[in-house]
């Protein structure tokens, strides 16, 4: 089953802009990061899964120095998501019920 891409962005903001993205990309499935000014991108990071540490840094150091330059940048980060399958969606509702009946 193919996998479903959804956009998460926010205002870059200074230093901080570092730390939120490398919080992110540690919770996964981020598969690229696109850095806009004024509507325009300036930069692209395609990522791939595994990236960490040594591979990561010189991309945090890029995108800090265009929210420097730039001042008033967006950050667009793209995220998989796989469908939920028919398993998973049983699971979900099997540990729901489980949940309320145990908490009543």
């Amino acid at each position: 089953m193919a996998e479903e891409t959804c956009w998460e962005s926010f205002k870059a903001e200074g230093a901080t802009v570092v730390e939120k993205l490398k919080r992110l990309i540690c919770e996964g499935n981020v598969r690229r990061v696109r850095v806009e000014h004024k509507g325009s991108t300036v930069a692209e990071f395609p990522l791939t899964a595994g990236v960490v540490g040594l591979l990561l840094a010189p991309m945090l150091a890029a995108i800090a120095a265009l929210v420097a330059a730039f001042k008033e940048c967006h950050i667009y980060v793209e995220r998989t998501t796989a469908p939920a399958s028919d398993a998973d969606r049983a699971a979900a509702k099997a540990a729901s019920s489980a949940a309320s009946g145990a908490a009543g």
